[in-house]
């Protein structure tokens, strides 16, 4: 592993593998600078940082191409470390010659997320800022885009920062009491630290608790659209899609495998599953449809149960819903509701309240709403009110160990337990809260981080 007193200088490809108008390589490190300069028409060795130079990469007089080259000095750089940007034309051939050279001058090949994993050992990130480099990289909509952008300006961090500062401040406070444990002397109010340590759970739960929301946005709400056969499952989709992207027809099991589409509705990204209709059926492989649509609800954030708002009775709606598993999000949709009377319909409210809605999606009408409620059920106006939201798994489970770690805190202040043992639980939390921003970090932990970056990032 590279750590941050290494004299090595990598390089890497930054820019997608393919063909292009123009690519970009980078370099990092003591050396980096120098190396380019040995390729490069122009003396570089003593120009300013953030300055663009235009010349030609060249092998033994023979040009190889024209390229701008960016210099960075440390430790103004992403890495804060010398850098160097080669723009070059987007050939392959070019971009691997490139390489060869930046190789036979002293360069070594960049590991995955060794750039970023420079700039941690540097400081110019902590751990939770470089991990939301990738989400960054990978933002699909408004939504995923947004939270990037609020964890790598150090939203979870600088919560997580106070918060770990004031737990470290009272275990201070309490081992110094050990020091002094024959005078029988008390520097840590055990009241205000009860306090501190029931506000620290809420406040860890609370977090927790976006991660539903986080981790829906960040991979797509994945929403299963499921009913029994004709209900009009495929014409809601094809009617959200704005396409005809599923085959509709009147006859039974037209949909034998799951469909899946996705949709921005207001920046987030849902993930639409149409699936096969739910029914007893001879057709094995309608049969095997049927199992892979119950699947599908299981794997779901949200499913959306739809019936035929004439023909099925409340009966079977229930005996359908109670195929799924408690604790998934729902809507309820009755379809077809322009061919049922009025009288219908309000039965129909009665008896489901409000989480029923009634469309015809044939026509077109109540697919707004549906969108509205869609909304509603991941609670995505918490995406406007500027609270921090946790989109990482790794930071849900150190926050449960810390958790764990501050109900035996709370505990043994309660039974009035010696100080020695308050102290370890408090300081056990704050290595697992440490762990998310990267104070207290491993080996183990660093390599698996940024073994899932790109080569040259």
């Amino acid at each position: 592993m590279n750590h941050k007193n290494t004299t090595d200088t990598i390089c890497a490809i930054a820019t997608p593998r393919g063909i292009g108008a123009i690519a970009i390589i980078r370099l990092s490190g003591e050396n980096a600078i120098k190396i380019v300069n040995k390729i490069f028409s122009k003396e570089i060795t003593n120009v300013k940082g953030y300055s663009v130079h235009y010349g030609t990469i060249s092998e033994n007089q023979q040009v190889v191409d024209d390229v701008l080259v960016t210099v960075f000095r440390a430790p103004h750089s992403f890495t804060g470390e010398n850098s160097v940007e080669i723009a070059c034309h987007g050939s392959n051939y070019i971009q691997q010659k490139i390489i060869e050279l930046l190789l036979k001058n002293g360069a070594k090949l960049a590991s995955p997320g060794e750039f970023s994993k420079r700039a941690f050992f540097n400081g110019k990130f902590d751990l939770t800022q470089t991990e939301a480099i990738t989400d960054l990289i990978h933002a699909q909509s408004e939504a995923t885009h947004r939270l990037a952008m609020q964890q790598m300006k150090g939203g979870v961090s600088n919560q997580l920062r106070e918060l770990r500062q004031k737990l470290m401040d009272f275990a201070s406070l309490i081992e110094l009491e050990l020091d002094f444990s024959e005078e029988d002397v008390e520097f840590a109010d055990r009241k205000e630290l009860i306090s501190l340590v029931s506000e620290t759970i809420d406040f860890i739960q609370k977090l927790k608790n976006t991660f539903k929301l986080g981790n829906a946005i960040k991979n797509g709400v994945q929403t299963t659209i499921v009913g029994r056969p004709n209900a009009g499952k495929s014409t809601l989709l094809n009617t959200l899609l704005d396409e005809e992207r599923a085959i509709v027809s009147d006859i039974a099991g037209t949909t034998r495998d799951t469909i899946e589409e996705t949709l921005n509705i207001n920046g987030i990204l849902f993930r639409f599953i149409d699936t096969a209709g739910l029914r007893e059926t001879s057709d094995e492989i309608e049969k095997q449809g049927v199992e892979k649509a119950l699947e599908k609800v299981n794997l779901s954030a949200i499913y959306i149960y739809l019936f035929d708002a004439k023909n099925t009775k409340i009966k079977d709606v229930e005996k359908d819903l109670n195929q799924f598993p408690k604790g998934i999000s729902n809507i309820i949709v009755a379809n077809k509701t322009d061919l049922i009377s009025q009288e219908r319909k309000e039965e129909l409210i009665q008896h489901f309240g409000d989480n029923l809605l009634l469309i015809s999606a044939k026509e077109n009408n109540s697919t707004q709403t549906l969108k509205n409620k869609l909304l509603n059920v991941i609670d995505a106006d918490k995406l406007n009110s500027g609270d921090i939201i946790i989109t990482n798994a790794r930071h849900v489970q150190a926050l449960e160990q810390a958790e764990l770690d501050l109900l035996k805190t709370l505990e043994g202040l309660q039974q009035n337990v010696s100080g020695d043992f308050v102290a370890m639980d408090i300081r056990q939390a704050l290595h697992h809260i440490g762990s998310i921003t990267g104070e207290v970090t491993s080996d183990d932990l660093l390599g698996n981080i940024f073994a899932n970056f790109c080569i040259g990032k």
